[in-house]
């Protein structure tokens, strides 16, 4: 018994206990009444303000998703733009509760700097995009081009493993921000930019002339980009994993934000759980039975959060490709809420 309450009460010492550590960074949030979410300083169709300070974006609406789950109300949360470089500084300090900045998960981030990644919300890879009259067919007629990046981002080392592997050179632009690298490479300074490849067709919509230039076939890497919350509260990290499964289970079931009140008088056992008529599946979690009810009305499943922002029907014109849910053809996939 001695040695067992010892070993009690070392894990209080060192905040290992379940009950306060777990909880603490939920009764802060619901203390402060908002979500604070990291998000780009703007990027179309992931996060970008509008003229009046309002934010619009996938990163956006997933942010709006977990205060749904939280508090019911999608607009009780507040958005703090950020640099690549700050990005993660930002949440190890406890100035922002989520990262929501198309970021990229690597083992790096998501260990050594004592971060978690909550899902993907959008899987990309990155590429290159050079005016037209350049007569560039693809990014292997690159050699000796100059080509413009930012800097603190896995876009700067894709950049230097490609040109190694197939023994070309080239000079690198970097830049701290989106914004700077976009303006560099319209004004002529670099033949190339680089980044993601729906980062590409976001900033091609802030050039002089976006039809002069063109997004080169190859992706060179593997870019899943997601959610972020800091090391050392399981409860948060499940809430905002399981708010990105949720939207994904309620694409899948059929689920949206125009049928959600009819959906929950379904007799389908999947449809009853996942909307909480049946089963205590977000008080298991903290969060009010009915959360997934309330991140599908106020901001839709999944695919509503991708064609609102990036899909076919946008400036971006991205396809679902890879994105797509499983049972279509893509990666998409969540586990069952049971």
């Amino acid at each position: 018994m001695k040695r067992l309450l010892s070993t009690l009460a070392i894990a209080g010492t060192f905040g290992f206990c379940a009950g306060g550590a777990e909880a603490a960074k939920l009764d802060q949030i619901k203390s402060k009444g908002f979500v604070q979410c990291g998000v780009s300083q703007g990027l179309p169709g992931f996060s970008t303000p509008d003229d009046k300070g309002n934010w619009t974006g996938i990163d956006v609406d997933f942010c709006k998703a977990v205060a749904a789950a939280v508090f019911g109300d999608a607009t009780k949360v507040k958005f703090t733009p950020l640099s690549a470089k700050d990005r993660f500084t930002a949440l190890q300090s406890g100035d922002i509760d989520i990262l929501s900045r198309n970021t990229t998960w690597t083992i790096t981030r998501d260990t050594s700097l004592g971060l978690n990644f909550t899902g993907v919300t959008y899987y990309d890879g990155q590429g290159f995009m050079i005016r037209k009259d350049k007569k560039v067919n693809s990014a292997l007629e690159l050699s000796g081009a100059s080509v413009c990046t930012q800097t603190g981002t896995t876009t700067e080392q894709n950049l230097a493993d490609y040109f190694r592997a197939n023994n070309m050179t080239y000079e690198v632009i970097a830049f701290a921000t989106n914004d700077e690298v976009v303006k560099a490479y319209d004004a002529g300074r670099c033949d190339v930019l680089t980044t993601d490849r729906s980062g590409l067709a976001g900033e091609r919509l802030k050039l002089t002339n976006p039809d002069d230039h063109v997004v080169l076939p190859e992706i060179i890497s593997k870019e899943p980009l997601g959610p972020v919350v800091a090391h050392g509260d399981d409860q948060w990290f499940d809430i905002v994993k399981w708010t990105l499964f949720a939207q994904l289970n309620a694409e899948e079931l059929g689920i949206t934000s125009k049928n959600v009140d009819e959906q929950a008088k379904s007799a389908n056992p999947e449809i009853k759980r996942i909307l909480g008529t049946e089963g205590k599946f977000g008080e298991g979690m903290g969060v009010p039975n009915d959360w997934v009810v309330k991140i599908v009305k106020q901001v839709g499943n999944y695919g509503e959060m991708y064609d609102r922002n990036v899909g076919p029907d946008t400036p971006l014109k991205l396809a679902r490709g890879v994105n797509a849910l499983w049972n279509k053809g893509g990666l998409q996939y969540a586990p069952p809420i049971r």
